[in-house]
């Protein structure tokens, strides 16, 4: 059954504040309420829009709030999400009109509270239908103007500017506030791209080639998860930052291989459809359930060469002896700085004291896996963050630290050409923005083990 509008956004209220104010993980939470409610296409994209969108531009509605509110007044906290709510729809929706907005919020308002708050949202959202919203352009300071502008708190733009200036922070943060493209990776043993291609066409999908990686394809048009082929496991769903991850490795069949911190499985199961199944893959993770995805994963893809299983990273040389790996993944634990378009809420929670703690699990991570490593073996680390300190003084510090490694060479030759003359692009490896290809953030460096 089909709900009213009302309660679309009635539902809408209910999830920011499980996510805004109670910490719920957004995918996680809104994932649950589609299929609670069992909302038909239409309501659940609307409901996914109002919940991401007012969620992503938080602060932004935030600083608008202030510019209608003018007395000290205390205000509930629902009051404050339900007027988010109302204004991204009146600023970002076009096919819903204000007066429609300013009158389910009014009822909402009525319903959860009490006549005195319902006449507040009404005078609030009718003052913004008349004056319209502030102009962000007039704040002189650029990390507040782009802090306020994009929603992302302050001490992470200042942080950014520091390290990329201002030019690359304001364009990436920008980019953070789009909506992020959908990309799949095929099962090769099972079809190739041209013919996933022309399958995907008979099902109105359209879709290009992605340069990451042969196995990649991004979505221009059409639902992919709604096909038949989703359900055959024909192909992954995985951004094309987390392509190039095992697409860099240098695999080759036949070889063992470590991934060290595996949850959910995307690398690990790229790892073994690029070894052709023909190798083995020790996939770990610190939570047994997220171990057991992973295995869930591989038996989906028909994946026989993944041995899947729970550890803490850095105890992974009681499990295995020194030099047993030709290759070996670090896809670290990170901030996650670089998947704010699908995970608003991270910018929120996220601290410098969390930088710092996870860059200190990082290093114990490299520095407790690196013998597990053959000589002349290749180590791969990942991030899926956006911050120096997770990333380039990482790599940095582990070398001086480590002499008997260093940056591969051929990695940085061999980078795709789109990213040849990226900004990114250093001594230790690629930092990827998310304005470079549309894509996740992320940074990956490999490195060569000498002796």
């Amino acid at each position: 059954m089909t709900k009213q509008p009302y309660n679309i956004r009635q539902i809408a209220l209910e999830l920011l504040i499980r996510i805004g104010d109670q910490g719920g993980y957004s995918h996680l939470v809104i994932d649950q309420q589609l299929k609670k409610h069992q909302l038909d296409a239409r309501d659940g994209a609307l409901l996914t829009e109002i919940v991401y969108g007012t969620m992503q531009r938080k602060l932004t509605l935030e600083y608008d709030l202030a510019t209608f509110i003018k007395s000290k007044k205390k205000m509930d906290n629902w009051v404050k999400w339900l007027l988010y709510l109302s204004f991204y729809q009146m600023k970002y929706l076009d096919k819903v009109p204000d007066h429609a907005v300013i009158h389910q919020s009014v009822e909402i308002a009525k319903r959860k509270g009490h006549k005195g708050i319902a006449s507040l949202v009404n005078g609030i959202l009718r003052s913004a239908q008349r004056d319209g919203f502030p102009d962000y352009q007039a704040i002189s300071d650029p990390a507040r103007r782009i802090s306020v502008e994009t929603s992302h708190p302050l001490w992470l733009v200042r942080r950014w500017i520091k390290q990329y200036g201002v030019s690359i922070t304001e364009e990436m943060c920008q980019t953070n506030i789009t909506h992020k493209q959908v990309s799949l990776r095929i099962q090769p043993l099972k079809i190739t791209r041209e013919q996933l291609i022309e399958r995907l066409e008979e099902n109105q999908i359209k879709v290009h080639k992605s340069p990451f990686s042969e196995q990649g394809l991004v979505v221009e048009e059409g639902n992919v998860l709604k096909t038949e082929l989703f359900k055959e496991s024909l192909f992954t769903i995985q951004d094309e930052s987390s392509m190039l991850v095992a697409e860099m490795m240098d695999l080759k069949e036949g070889q063992t291989v470590l991934d060290s911190c595996s949850a959910p499985g995307g690398k690990a199961t790229h790892i073994a459809e690029k070894l052709k199944d023909n190798g083995k893959v020790y996939a770990y993770d610190l939570h047994a359930k997220k171990a057991a995805l992973v295995e869930e994963k591989a038996e989906q893809l028909g994946l026989t060469s993944i041995t899947a299983g729970q550890a803490d990273a850095r105890n992974l040389r009681e499990k295995h002896e020194e030099e047993t790996f030709d290759r070996i993944l670090i896809d670290a634990p990170c901030s996650g700085l670089g998947v704010l378009r699908s995970k608003p809420d991270i910018k929120y929670n996220k601290t410098s004291e969390d930088v710092a703690r996870l860059s200190t699990i990082q290093k114990e991570i490299l520095s407790h896996i690196e013998p597990l490593l053959k000589k002349d073996g290749k180590l791969m680390y990942s991030t899926c963050t956006v911050d120096q300190e997770e990333n380039e003084e990482i790599i940095k510090d582990f070398l001086v630290n480590h002499p008997h490694y260093q940056v591969d060479p051929s990695f940085l030759e061999n980078l795709p050409e789109v990213l040849q003359n990226s900004p990114g692009k250093s001594e230790v490896g690629i930092q990827i923005f998310p304005q470079d290809i549309n894509s996740d953030g992320f940074f990956m460096t490999r490195l060569i083990r000498n002796s």
